[in-house]
């Protein structure tokens, strides 16, 4: 399945504007600018949640903005402004990006790491008998 979108005006909906979306199975495509024009990509393995936003005068017109968040380095929140099919592209784009992170067995390590100093309990009390961050130099 493949979306191509326009950015709209938010007012009437029209697509009078210079930037395009593209979403397909393993990409989503930015293409803006009408001089000077820039295209930005971001794999779909690397989007972890998405989110999708409508604002009342977004709703009149049946537009939304899709945010897409992940771990790629030059922009972690790809926002999809003022599109139509919202709805469905946020969709395709969670199921797509849990998809291609099967396929390439991708482990998300976002949320492991060191989670700051632990207490030390050497006698098994329940106190801690360091506070946390200082290290014991016991010669146990």
């Amino acid at each position: 399945m493949k979306f191509q979108e326009r950015k709209r005006w938010l007012f009437f909906g029209l697509p009078f504007t210079f930037t395009t979306y593209h979403v397909t199975e393993e990409f989503i495509t930015v293409k803006s600018g009408l001089l000077r024009q820039k295209e930005d990509d971001c794999y779909m393995y690397k989007i972890v949640d998405t989110r999708l936003v409508r604002s009342l005068a977004e709703r009149i017109f049946g537009l939304g903005t899709v945010e897409c968040f992940g771990g790629d380095a030059t922009d972690p929140v790809l926002h999809l402004k003022h599109i139509r099919h919202s709805k469905e592209i946020k969709n395709f784009i969670l199921a797509a990006s849990e998809e291609q992170r099967a396929r390439k067995r991708t482990l998300q390590t976002q949320n492991i790491g060191n989670r700051g100093p632990v207490p030390v309990d050497l006698d098994g009390d329940g106190i801690p008998d360091l506070p946390p961050g200082h290290s014991c130099d016991c010669d146990h």
